[in-house]
């Protein structure tokens, strides 16, 4: 038998209805605007081949690209192959990257990761995401970073900025990087799929920025669906 309703009782909330994403015709115009803007864009770590570009997103992990990039010029200088990275050994790794966070750990896991690639596959990086997978320090997210840039297998890694950005305008609804990275690669056009990685870490980067995305400069505004928008700062507009 159903409660009766007390006097004066306030009625239940309703729940707020799910955010959903853009129609894919609005999804087109997001990544055509930004293939305008930087037709063949480039990631920021610096390396010269697929086994640098592994270190180099090894070390990324919780650190800057401008910091990893400062300790991986000499590192790479010293030693550009698997071979010559286990020739320099976990001192000579640890001397150069002593600068980034969790430098220990993370030069342990470049010695490993180099024995394994010299040992298992004649020291070439695989252009495999699973096997990539199985490496010490190798995630879901550096095996498709590698895979993309070095190999152009169009893969979406997601980090924080591409979860953020995916879920501001949004081209997905996704609880976690790992559904967002499914969610993107299933709806994303081909024609824009090898590119979609940079073209939006970039906006996350330097336009949708976590705290105070500039809105009022950003080229897909009123595509997105985030609100409130940010309005210019004053000394934007003199």
């Amino acid at each position: 038998m159903p409660s009766k309703k007390q006097p004066g009782a306030m009625p239940a909330p309703r729940q707020k209805a799910a955010p959903r994403p853009v129609p894919l015709e609005t999804l087109r115009a997001v990544f055509a605007r930004l293939r305008d803007i930087e037709p063949e864009p480039r990631g920021e770590l610096e390396h010269v081949n697929p086994y640098t570009l592994l270190v180099a997103v090894v070390l990324s992990a919780q650190a800057t690209d401008k910091g990893v990039n400062r300790a991986t010029r000499g590192l790479f200088a010293a030693a550009d192959t698997p071979q010559g990275m286990l020739e320099l050994g976990l001192e000579g790794v640890r001397e150069h990257v002593k600068t980034i966070n969790f430098f220990n750990t993370k030069a342990r896991n470049v010695i490993a990761l180099s024995r394994i690639l010299v040992e298992e596959h004649g020291g070439e990086v695989p252009a495999s995401v699973e096997i990539l997978e199985g490496l010490p320090g190798v995630g879901r997210k550096t095996a498709s970073v590698v895979v993309n840039m070095a190999f152009r297998i169009p893969r979406i890694a997601v980090d924080t900025h591409i979860f953020r950005v995916a879920n501001r305008i949004p081209l997905a609804v996704t609880r976690t990087p790992v559904e967002t990275q499914a969610a993107l690669e299933a709806v994303v056009p081909e024609e824009f799929l090898l590119h979609a990685h940079h073209w939006l870490i970039l906006h996350g980067r330097y336009v949708c920025k976590a705290r105070m995305p500039e809105c009022w400069r950003c080229p897909i505004q009123d595509l997105c669906r985030y609100e409130p928008k940010t309005p210019a700062p004053r000394d934007a507009l003199r």
